[in-house]
């Protein structure tokens, strides 16, 4: 159990499975850094992973940082609609679906709180969920400079992480918006549709495919 600034972003966490039906979830800073997470769990160095060409371009510049190369699949249209795979991984960007029980088994999905559009208006951050125990005891050291949820001071220092933690009084003031995805008279769970948004064709820049 978490203790002191670290208990409000465990409850945040807890809050966000109960709504997600996700096992684990472990909050970021934003959704490209969870994304980075997640891929460098998965381990892709040297693979090729397939996106949509047309996403927010974060996404092929972090499977680039991540070590792997981007293989675009084209889309009919100029929109892209709910969550999609970075294939073959268990990794997926779900930056355009928040709602109620809608955590898919064996993957980590990778969600967003950040920019007007999203459903859950948190300013900054993101949350990755997973059913993989293993996974989420990482991505929670990971996310805190490999650290463990206790002061500096009394910690020993074995893994190296990076400084991807979301700060604490945005995950209460996250905690408080979870108000949000229930019905104020009959408390049940709402449901909100997937986002579709308009995005360039990433794969007409070089930048993406020279690495």
């Amino acid at each position: 159990m978490a203790q002191g600034v670290y208990k409000i972003t465990e409850e945040f966490e807890r809050a966000l499975a109960s709504y997600t039906g996700a096992p684990y979830v472990a909050v970021i800073d934003n959704c490209t850094n969870a994304l980075f997470l997640a891929l460098t769990y998965e381990g892709i160095g040297g693979q090729e992973v397939s996106i949509p060409c047309r996403t927010f371009p974060s996404v092929p510049c972090t499977i680039i940082h991540t070590g792997g190369k981007v293989k675009f699949e084209k889309l009919k249209g100029e929109t892209v609609k709910g969550p999609y795979q970075l294939k073959p991984t268990k990794v997926w960007d779900s930056a355009l679906r928040f709602t109620h029980k809608m955590y898919m088994p064996d993957t980590h999905m990778c969600i967003s709180f950040t920019g007007p559009y999203k459903h859950f208006k948190l300013s900054k951050g993101g949350a990755i969920l997973t059913d993989d125990y293993d996974a989420y005891l990482w991505f929670k050291r990971a996310r805190c400079s490999g650290r463990r949820e206790c002061s500096y001071h009394e910690d020993n220092f074995d893994m190296l992480g990076w400084n991807f933690y979301m700060m604490p009084e945005l995950a209460a003031r996250g905690l408080l918006l979870m108000g949000q995805c229930y019905d104020n008279l009959s408390g049940k769970a709402l449901h909100f549709e997937d986002l579709e948004l308009k995005y360039p064709d990433l794969s007409q820049f070089k930048i993406y495919q020279s690495h």
